[in-house]
């Protein structure tokens, strides 16, 4: 009788294991997606300006100067020579003067490369403020400040081209020199002024919101060159009115100061290169307080 149970017991059906439902297995591959992707350069939340901030970074911007005269003098001087080269090549290719001046606009805000470094240098403590320090403060992005000064440099090509198609639309030859300023400011020419102020200021308005806080951003937190562009973009949509002013600024301090033969440039230059750093900070929170 024992015998007869034991062999049903052993012939019996043993019950299968369930299987675990998928979810117990693997996480949902949308939440593996955003651990690995981290939050959107969207999300990062980007300050409300006032009218009254672009002259408050032009303060800081002047102290900063003041903390370190010889830093900011030296970038002066270089921009002081690249007033200078731009005067002579104006003389040669006069028909570019909007385009050459954008240039020169174009190459400020990476010569400031040093003049950032100098700000944040006195603003974090990280190190000391140092003229060799700022000299090498593009090489740990270099490859990323390469694209996005080339994506710039393609505007700037086009934005010549365009300037030599208005020119040749408008006259049959290309002025003298030496009454260029007549013939270009000549009432007949109303329409040639128009033209040339308005792809001037397509262009120029393009180049400036896509880099107002884009290289010092570059810089700083080492995002590359569209999550730069990008943001910079945001803080010129989200606030217009202020950065137009903060423009209107920084290209009415430039062509006061380039008017005494460029002089001014070894003051005015530094600053606004300083200030530019404390409108990123501004704009953009600190990597340690975002959330």
């Amino acid at each position: 009788m024992a015998q007869a149970l034991n062999i049903a017991a052993t012939e019996a059906p043993q019950p299968e294991p369930t299987e675990a439902p998928p979810s117990a297995l693997t996480a949902p591959s949308a939440d593996d997606g955003s651990a690995e992707r981290g939050p959107s350069i969207f999300s990062l939340p980007l300050a409300q300006l006032r009218f009254s901030d672009p002259v408050q970074w032009l303060k800081l911007g002047w102290a900063d100067f003041q903390r370190c005269p010889r830093i900011g003098l030296f970038y002066g001087l270089c921009f002081f020579v690249m007033g200078h080269a731009l005067l002579a090549l104006f003389q040669k290719a006069p028909q570019y003067l909007l385009a050459l001046s954008a240039g020169f606009l174009l190459m400020g805000p990476f010569l400031c490369l040093g003049l950032y470094d100098a700000s944040k240098a006195m603003q974090t403590h990280t190190h000391r403020p140092s003229l060799r320090a700022s000299l090498a403060a593009w090489r740990p992005t270099r490859s990323t400040m390469a694209i996005f000064a080339g994506v710039l440099l393609i505007l700037e090509m086009l934005w010549g081209r365009a300037a030599l198609v208005v020119f040749a639309v408008s006259f049959n030859t290309m002025p003298e020199k030496a009454n260029l300023l007549a013939m270009l400011f000549d009432p007949q020419n109303i329409g040639f002024l128009i033209t040339y102020t308005v792809v001037g200021g397509v262009f120029a308005g393009l180049i400036f919101v896509t880099s107002v806080i884009s290289i010092p951003m570059i810089m700083d937190r080492r995002v590359d060159a569209v999550s730069a562009g990008l943001t910079s973009i945001r803080a010129c949509v989200q606030n217009p009115g202020v950065m137009l002013f903060w423009g209107a600024l920084i290209t009415g301090s430039i062509v006061l100061a380039m008017l005494p033969a460029f002089l001014g440039l070894f003051i005015v230059g530094p600053v606004i290169g300083h200030a530019t750093w404390h409108a990123y900070r501004h704009i953009v929170p600190a990597p340690d307080s975002v959330t």
